[in-house]
């Protein structure tokens, strides 16, 4: 009797105990990604024989009491670096483990085709990434340096405050611009060269991704050549009870604007809520171009105000471009909300301003043997972005499987200024844009081989105009002819569906459809006041229904197919239906209130040859059809083809359904990895198009000449070195569209006197070394040779040689 009670004691002392070890040696974990801190879910663990295996949940967490303490676990996913760890080890970390994203596997993965995260090998469109550790690699002034730096993008700048994307033969209000699923297009975006894309900071961003061709199903009017999406970082919360603080600091300085450059982020994560703050300031001064070029790009003088009077000196320094510099200050504010795993609520608050910059093209310009302008400029380019979004995922509901909603309101005030030489007149024009958008996007898979997505979108625009004269020495205004008629609106409302069909790992079915109602209305009553139109008002009430279809076939590891087809759309907005302007020197663009939608069909053929991951090519060649085209042709008003503006005769221009245009192109890009260490990256681009004028075939204006960039990147430990080499084809003056001849003062001269875009390279040297886990160092050597050039229909010309530095603190 005495020993089973000692029997049952000890039982029961050693359920105790075992219960006791339970409790207290209980270990979770947290899987993190290293740099961003975001979990990872479906991370699989592992032991060395495989007996015991967990995985990551949405959280990226994880129990690993079935480990023993010495055992050696596995952490392995396709998009991250393979780590191995004692278990006992891991309790050193804080049971929070960080991984290493591959770069080259995070960019298969792809937000922008369909707004829901999808495989890059199951779109048939050409998508490009860059992620956060390319973008501090690359270093960019601005987010237009950043597209650049795609190798597909080509950059435009009419002064040092700008950069206009050029894709595939399309620009400006061609193309759509996307910040955190929210479209930025607004009804005042011009077909002349726009420079938005810098509002968006580029230290503030994540990563981004590029759609070359046609996105108008899933973003509608616009998206003709291209779709560029940016993701803005976001708060990270904390996994565990204590607070998760995060953040980086960045010092930056180039030598050819005398850039100075300060940035910080920081981060406040707690279980269900995090907040994230950025800021970043940038002052640039004259930029400097090279010494090795074309005379035709010096700056040998400019106009001063000195006692009254406008004086031309001569300039001390002629490779310095007088005046260029400016200032920029971006700001972040955003909020997370987690109540529970499958729901949650994203508040992002944006804003930017710069200061006032020339607007230097048209600083070039003579009347005679005088500079004709005193002053142009800009004024502060500004905008604020309010944008709350709604996520929820759902495993029960027959309409979605994931749903988000995205309100946002955003406001752009932008101006400009200008003055003749010697004139006491000073003509301002001030603008604003009011603008609401509300888009539902849903996703639902049907079964294992069918996914669909579809949803909803509401924009309103509210267009600001005002014009007036201002006398500089007594200070008098007098109300002139504004840009714009004041008050005019713009909406569109539209649905959309898109189907993905996937039977096999080999081959993949896409295709969507989207109608799109645009209605927009403007009021000439106040500008008639100058012009005399023949009409009051002016109303576009117009339906598109546009579509796209595609399929990607994998055949084997080696080779890859892509083939799209697709139609786009532009519907007019406020600035095609109600602009006023000088477009060139001696025209004057009017309203035209008789405007239809334009609209281009477009196909795609893809090829990618991976040998074994140490040669890989990636080859598309592409065509488009512009039907419609809305472009600017002469034009009558009252029967007159003539008219004062500002002072002067002017011929008379409008933005009209005038003209068809053919684009078409090429793009190769390849890839060798020689080791592990070292690696080639090239891309080239082939781009042609013609355009009607009149039964005339013309160049286009915004097909760029053939361009390229090719790296050689080495990377061993903490440091990393590129060298590469940007190059650019020749435009000859029968090359360039008439638009452009006429800019001839932006133009090298031919040795017959003609304006042409020479050909041009650069040789380019940046390293990066990661001190420890903190400090890291960025340095570039720009244009190494100091080359004077100017990229193709460029008013500015670009940087001579350039030293960068930059220095970055991670908490």
């Amino acid at each position: 009797m005495t020993i089973s009670i000692k029997v049952k004691y000890s039982i029961i002392f050693i359920i105790f105990l075992f219960l006791f070890q339970q409790a207290t040696f209980s270990q979770n974990i947290t899987v993190l990604e290293e740099g961003s801190n975001e979990p990872i879910p479906g991370v699989a663990l592992y032991n060395l024989k495989k007996t015991k295996y967990v995985v990551t949940d949405i959280n990226g967490q994880a129990k690993i009491d079935n480990f023993n303490p010495r055992e050696i676990i596995y952490f392995q996913n396709l998009l991250y670096e393979k780590l191995q760890l004692r278990k006992f080890d891991i309790s050193e970390k804080n049971n929070i483990i960080y991984l290493v994203p591959k770069v080259e596997d995070l960019k298969q993965i792809v937000i922008s085709a369909s707004k829901f995260e999808q495989s890059k090998r199951d779109i048939p469109q050409t998508i490009i990434s860059l992620s956060a550790t390319e973008i501090t690699l690359a270093n960019p002034q601005t987010s237009a340096d950043l597209l650049e730096n795609t190798g597909n993008i080509y950059i435009q700048k009419s002064q040092l405050g700008g950069g206009s994307p050029m894709i595939r033969g399309f620009s400006t209000n061609r193309l759509l611009l996307s910040v955190d699923g929210v479209r930025m297009n607004n009804a005042i975006f011009r077909g002349g060269n726009l420079q938005n894309v810098i509002s968006i900071d580029p230290f503030a961003i994540q990563n981004t991704e590029v759609t070359l061709g046609a996105g108008s199903v899933v973003y509608g009017s616009d998206a003709i050549g291209g779709v560029m999406s940016f993701y803005t970082k976001k708060p990270q919360l904390s996994y565990k009870d204590e607070l998760f603080l995060s953040g980086n600091a960045l010092v930056r300085y180039a030598t050819a604007n005398n850039e100075k450059t300060g940035h910080f982020d920081i981060n406040f994560g707690y279980k269900k809520w995090a907040f994230l703050t950025s800021v970043s300031y940038t002052d640039f001064d004259d930029l400097r171009m090279g010494s090795n070029g074309p005379i035709d790009y010096l700056r040998p003088e400019y106009v001063v105000r000195d006692n009254g009077e406008d004086v031309i000196v001569a300039n001390s320094d002629p490779l310095v471009q007088k005046p260029t510099g400016y200032d920029q200050i971006n700001l972040m504010q955003k909020v997370r909300y987690e109540p529970s795993d499958n729901l949650n609520f994203d508040l992002g608050l944006y804003y930017s301003t710069t200061s006032d910059y020339s607007r230097y093209d048209r600083l070039l310009r003579y009347n005679g043997d005088s500079l004709r302008s005193a002053e142009w400029n800009y004024g502060p380019q500004e905008w604020f972005m309010g944008n709350f979004q709604l996520t929820k995922l759902s495993s029960s509901s027959n309409l979605y499987d994931k749903i988000k909603a995205t309100l946002a309101y955003q406001r752009f005030n932008e101006s400009r200024s200008d003055r003749d030489f010697q004139s006491l007149f000073r003509e301002i024009r001030e603008e604003s844009v009011d603008a609401i958008s509300l888009n539902i996007d849903l996703e639902k898979r049907l079964n294992t081989k069918t996914s669909f997505f579809y949803g909803i979108e509401y924009l309103h625009n509210t267009v600001g105009s005002e014009g007036f004269e201002e006398n500089i020495e007594t200070n008098e205004t007098t109300l002139n002819v504004s840009r714009y008629p004041d008050g005019s609106t713009w909406q569109s409302i539209a649905a959309y569906a898109s189907l993905k069909y996937k039977p096999n790992s080999k081959f993949v079915f896409q295709s969507g459809l989207r109608f799109n109602q645009v209605i927009a209305k403007a009021d000439f009553t106040e500008n008639n006041e100058f012009l005399n139109l023949p009409f009051d008002n002016a109303e576009v009430n117009t339906g598109a229904l546009t579509g796209t279809a595609g399929i990607t076939w994998s055949p084997s590891d080696l080779i890859q197919w892509k083939l799209n087809a697709s139609t786009a759309f532009r519907a007019p907005n406020i600035d095609d239906i109600g602009k006023v302007f000088d477009s060139e020197p001696g025209s004057v663009v009017v309203p035209n209130k008789d405007l239809k939608a334009e609209y281009a069909y477009s196909g795609e053929l893809g090829l990618k040859l991976n040998f074994e991951n140490t040669v890989i090519l990636d080859l598309a060649t592409y065509y488009t059809f512009l039907d419609n085209a809305l472009i600017r042709r002469d034009y009558e008003l009252n029967g007159e083809t003539e008219i004062i503006y500002d002072g002067e005769l002017s011929n008379i221009q409008a933005i009209q359904n005038a003209s068809k245009a053919w684009i078409y192109g090429f793009e190769a890009g390849l890839e060798v990895n020689f080791t592990e260490q070292l690696k080639l990256r090239s891309q080239y681009n082939v781009i042609g198009g013609t355009e009607d004028n009149n039964g005339v075939e013309e160049p286009v204006r915004h097909v760029a000449p053939n361009f390229g960039r090719t790296h050689l990147i080495w990377k061993k430990n903490k440091l990393l070195v590129d060298a590469f080499i940007v190059y650019n084809n020749e435009l000859s003056f029968n090359q360039l569209a008439p638009s452009e001849n006429a800019k001839d003062y932006i133009y090298a001269l031919d040795a017959d006197g003609n304006p042409y875009a020479p050909s041009w390279h650069t040789l380019n040297f940046r390293t990066q070394y990661q001190w420890n886990d903190h400090l890291s160092i960025t340095a570039s050597l720009e244009n190494i040779t100091d080359q004077r050039y100017r990229p193709y229909s460029s008013g500015i010309s670009a940087a001579g040689r350039n030293f960068i530095l930059a220095l970055k603190y991670t908490l």
